[in-house]
């Protein structure tokens, strides 16, 4: 499955005015973003946007084979219409006990939906209030492995942010999606 924004790009309007069943050449993928096998170690997903498929990968075969690991997702976007898989991701609690979404919208006066989740941008605050309501006592002790997917500039954000706050440069990977 390939999943885009649809964007107003000269790549994107041919792709959108294509037949469908055309057939196309596609590259990659090129990343290597992938759960770690130590399960003893929570995962921390950050995500804003389209940067959500390699976690929704993820967190699929997470639950399809029932691993143990500890997942929390922190999801961001404009609001809840553009968020990608929103209701799938929201869904997926009630089949992996140890996955947890925190989904957060930035422009909620701009949506006809209602929404009782956060508000605002991810932030260290966002991100420790969360953390310590689902730590347990060995969370720390492990500490988790962080990954984020995204647009440059946000991976860059919060990446610098986890570092600021303390967190190990070697306990974050990290996607960056360029021009999408």
């Amino acid at each position: 499955m390939v999943t885009i924004r649809m964007r107003d790009t000269a790549f994107k309007r041919i792709l959108k005015s294509m037949p469908v069943n055309s057939q196309v050449k596609i590259g990659g993928p090129f990343g290597s973003l992938t759960l770690h096998n130590n399960a003893s170690r929570p995962a921390v997903f950050l995500a804003g946007g389209i940067g959500i498929t390699p976690f929704r990968s993820i967190l699929l075969d997470a639950a399809e084979r029932k691993l143990p690991h500890r997942i929390l997702l922190f999801y961001s976007n404009r609001r809840p219409e553009d968020a990608p898989f929103l209701e799938e991701l929201e869904t997926l609690q009630q089949q992996n006990a140890n996955y947890k979404l925190v989904a957060t919208m930035t422009e909620m006066e701009k949506s006809d939906r209602a929404w009782k989740g956060e508000a605002g941008l991810i932030n260290y605050r966002l991100l420790d209030r969360h953390l310590k309501a689902v730590a347990t006592p060995d969370w720390y002790n492990a500490g988790p492995i962080y990954y984020i997917a995204g647009p440059p500039r946000m991976v860059h954000d919060f990446q610098t942010m986890l570092i600021n706050s303390g967190v190990d440069s070697d306990d974050i990977r990290t996607e960056e999606f360029v021009g999408y």
